[in-house]
């Protein structure tokens, strides 16, 4: 008989079981309920159990694959974790190969200015013992020295200036004057008043404007050491031809008609060949090139001193009306020549002591200057330097060391997950070899 705590999924069973046992000739019904209890009792009992074994069986089944879909997602995680090392690995590469690129092209630009400087200090540096060993070895080739050197540096800053659109400074005072002394030393030798106006210019806006312009002894950079050349070697030529030249009347026809400078005379002179200057400065500058300036396309000594902060000059002209500017700055230049100029008419002129204790006072501040130069400024560019290495090793480490840190502490959450750890360790093999 069946046992009333038989579940109702046996009886459905039990009713699939028996269905094809029953006969529809069968008469004895209670025989066949008797055979079918006896069957019940028996069959019953073994597909229980078989149905114990079987759900046993699935959830072991389930359990396996529930571990392999585990392992799966581990590999799937362990795979993203790969690939993102190796994608950081291939930008790293490709980081360091573009900064290695642009190490070498600015190395190579260095390196082609420091090769520059290199020969611009040499340049500067043998000029400079040349200049020495000529004043006391031979003084009657300083001013084949002062032709040749400016045969040099005057063509390379004629171009470098235009290059740079700044060859409107070209038409500057101290050029003038430059081209005025050659005319006097290859071309016009017995003229005394081009020979009074060359010296008193030279000994007076030239030589001072070392100290105006803040020339500086800097024999790196070709910029300055030509830019000091041209102020100070010319009243340096000048003074050797006047005190130092062994028979120089002969050489310079002019010196055996002025044993003395006439003050009146040798101003006048001056201040005519400057104004001569002034006015075609004036001309081409200030009236046929008025628009290019003040369209800021080209600059002028004037516009450059307007715009220089540390300049009292360009301060003082700031405070005066935009009309009033260029007349201001005509008169001051003729003024401050003048006045430049009264230490070499009254003094310099037949003084060698005082003649040299100028010069050496001048090329004092020049050196002074430079010595400043190499101090201050590469002292801050070393410091800017330092800065921006510094700068960029923060960089680097703020752009390598998050992603790194975000993989390895995903790479633990991964390998440390609940999920993943089973009774028979598997798991843990597989986080021990990964």
């Amino acid at each position: 008989m069946a046992s009333s705590s038989t579940p109702a999924i046996n009886e459905e069973n039990k009713k699939n079981y028996f269905s094809l046992l029953r006969r529809d000739d069968m008469v004895d019904d209670s025989s066949a309920f008797t055979l079918l209890d006896t069957l019940e009792t028996y069959l019953d009992s073994h597909v229980d159990l078989f149905q114990r074994q079987l759900q046993r069986h699935s959830d072991r089944l389930r359990t396996k694959a529930e571990d392999i879909l585990k392992m799966r997602d581990f590999s799937s995680a362990g795979d993203n974790v790969v690939g993102n090392l190796e994608r950081e690995l291939k930008a790293f590469k490709l980081k360091v190969y573009s900064r290695t690129t642009k190490l070498a092209s600015t190395w190579q630009s260095a390196k082609v200015i420091r090769t520059r400087e290199k020969i611009s200090f040499f340049f500067g540096v043998m000029s400079l013992l040349l200049s020495a060993l000529l004043f006391g070895l031979a003084p009657q080739w300083v001013h084949i020295s002062y032709t040749v050197q400016a045969l040099y540096l005057l063509p390379l800053r004629v171009y470098l200036y235009k290059k740079r659109a700044w060859h409107y400074f070209l038409f500057d005072l101290c050029y003038y004057v430059n081209i005025l002394n050659f005319i006097y030393i290859w071309l016009l030798p017995h003229s005394p008043a081009l020979f009074i106006a060359c010296y008193c210019l030279n000994h007076g806006s030239l030589a001072s404007a070392v100290i105006t312009w803040r020339n500086s002894l800097v024999f790196h950079d070709l910029d300055k050491v030509t830019s000091l050349f041209i102020h100070i070697y010319p009243p340096f030529c000048f003074t050797v031809i006047r005190h130092y030249y062994p028979n120089a009347e002969e050489r310079f026809p002019a010196l055996h008609e002025i044993q003395h400078l006439n003050p009146w005379r040798a101003l006048l002179l001056s201040a005519g060949i400057y104004s001569i200057w002034q006015l075609l400065y004036w001309k081409f500058v200030f009236v046929d090139r008025r628009e290019k300036i003040e369209s800021g396309q080209r600059t002028s000594s004037v516009s450059w001193l307007l715009n220089s902060k540390s300049s009292l000059i360009g301060k003082a002209l700031s405070k005066i009306s935009p009309e009033g500017r260029i007349p201001s700055f005509m008169f001051g230049q003729l003024i401050y020549s003048i006045v430049t100029e009264l230490p070499a008419v009254f003094i310099l002129y037949d003084s060698p002591f005082w003649s040299g204790t100028f010069l050496i006072a001048i090329f004092s501040v020049s050196v002074w200057n430079g010595g400043g130069f190499y101090i201050e400024v590469f002292g801050r560019k070393f410091e800017r330097e330092l800065e921006a290495l510094r700068k960029e090793l923060a960089e680097s480490a703020a752009q390598t060391s998050p992603p790194l840190n975000g993989t390895t502490t995903f790479t633990e959450g991964v390998l440390s997950s609940e999920s993943l750890t089973s009774s028979d360790g598997e798991p843990a093999k597989a986080k021990k070899e990964l």
